[in-house]
């Protein structure tokens, strides 16, 4: 199966890892960085025909942003998290599909998703207020997804929460600049988002339920199994890739760095047993992590073709197994750095930057494994798992 987009990532290599250093430094995207993502087709590869997408089988997405996260992490996770927004906007209204893409295919939506606003109902719509934290590539993005609560008439969160997904253009919010400062996806430019009594429409209303149990895709009439996935197998999919694409592109600067390099006893690492050990173990790690995370989605995919519901059971599995794919990568860089010597923690060496890169991918929250190896285990057990927070990552 030929990869269009990654054939043309692979061929701008050379371009996508020297803008590293200036996304850091910038705090964002560089310009170069983000055209060069518009140009290759990456943003597109979820994004449906109707709009000019590719409507991809979902592991040639994650293969394309592993691929770009092993020449600049940052580059690679907002390829990995705008991307993914474009199969959400799918199943959305067409009228607000026809805001975003109608005049430009290449409009890309931010998010995040975590439900920090609420929603004051008012006639043919809502009144929305919040503030959210890590809007990544938000700059260079002229529409966003963004999660709220359910409110009374008085903009009282209504309880039990109902969650809903809410679609607004650029102009009804605020990035909010200097609030990304962090030691590692610096480029990324994950800001904050702001939104002061901004009308969001019925019609760009997404109720959060519905995208968890899939009526929405139903509702919308899509047949492509791409978009029959749950969500909670396709947004993690960008963001986990990202991380298993660093941890390839950290093993390949230590290699190249190990090839001459020789200790302070005066022993070429080519002659040290332990530390080629230790590449080994850490480069089978890595193509074990990506191997899970490529399998998993295909499986997935494969039971959506063959009309096979896929149950709480097999996402509680399925989410385990992104989970721990993300971890055990990380594990096998932090065993490589730890053998880089000291000047591998030079500014002026990538090792250091991708090895930051993979560790604050790790603390999103989609790779965290407690209630979501809690829940995979009960399941495994024949037990129902708990109503409540426990599921609602799965």
């Amino acid at each position: 199966m030929t990869n269009p987009v990654l054939e043309a990532v692979t061929q701008r290599a050379e371009e996508i890892a020297a803008l590293g250093p200036s996304n850091e430094a910038l705090g964002r995207l560089d310009d170069q960085a983000a055209k060069v993502l518009r140009e290759t087709g990456v943003i597109r590869m979820l994004q449906p025909k109707t709009h000019g997408g590719l409507e991809v089988h979902p592991r040639e997405f994650a293969e394309t942003v592993m691929k770009i996260a092993s020449l600049d992490g940052s580059t690679g996770w907002v390829a990995g998290v705008v991307g993914v927004h474009p199969w959400e906007m799918a199943f959305a209204d067409p009228r607000v599909q026809q805001e975003v893409w109608g005049e430009n295919q290449d409009t890309w939506m931010a998010s995040p998703y975590a439900p920090m606003g609420v929603a004051r109902p008012v006639e043919g719509g809502y009144i929305f207020n919040g503030r959210w934290q890590f809007s990544s590539g938000t700059d260079h993005c002229d529409w966003i997804f963004l999660g709220g609560i359910l409110g009374d008439a008085e903009g009282n969160r209504t309880q039990p929460p109902q969650q809903l997904h809410l679609i607004l253009p650029r102009s009804d919010y605020e990035i909010v600049e200097d609030s990304w400062n962090v030691v590692g996806l610096r480029g990324t430019g994950s800001k904050d988002i702001i939104v002061k009594d901004a009308f969001v429409p019925d019609y760009r209303v997404i109720p959060v339920a519905k995208v968890f149990d899939g009526s929405a895709v139903r509702e919308a009439g899509l047949t492509n199994p791409t978009y029959l996935l749950p969500f909670s197998v396709a947004f993690p999919l960008g963001i986990t890739a990202s991380v298993i694409g660093i941890a390839e592109g950290a093993l390949a600067h230590h290699m190249t760095y190990q090839k001459g390099r020789v200790q302070i006893t005066g022993t070429k690492i080519k002659d040290d047993p332990y530390v080629l050990y230790a590449i080994s173990e850490a480069a089978a790690e890595i193509a074990a992590a990506r191997a899970a995370l490529l399998d998993n989605v295909s499986r997935m995919y494969d039971a959506v073709v063959a009309g096979r519901e896929i149950t709480f059971d097999d996402r509680a599995v399925g989410r385990r197994t992104q989970v721990q794919a993300a971890w055990r990568a990380v594990r096998a860089v932090d065993e490589i750095v730890a053998r880089s010597g000291g000047n591998a923690m030079r500014v002026d060496n990538p090792i250091q930057r991708f090895w930051r890169d993979a560790h604050v991918g790790l603390t999103h929250a989609i790779h965290v494994p407690g209630a979501v190896f809690h829940v995979s285990a009960l399941t495994q057990l024949g037990i129902e798992p708990p109503q409540g927070p426990m599921r609602s990552m799965i």
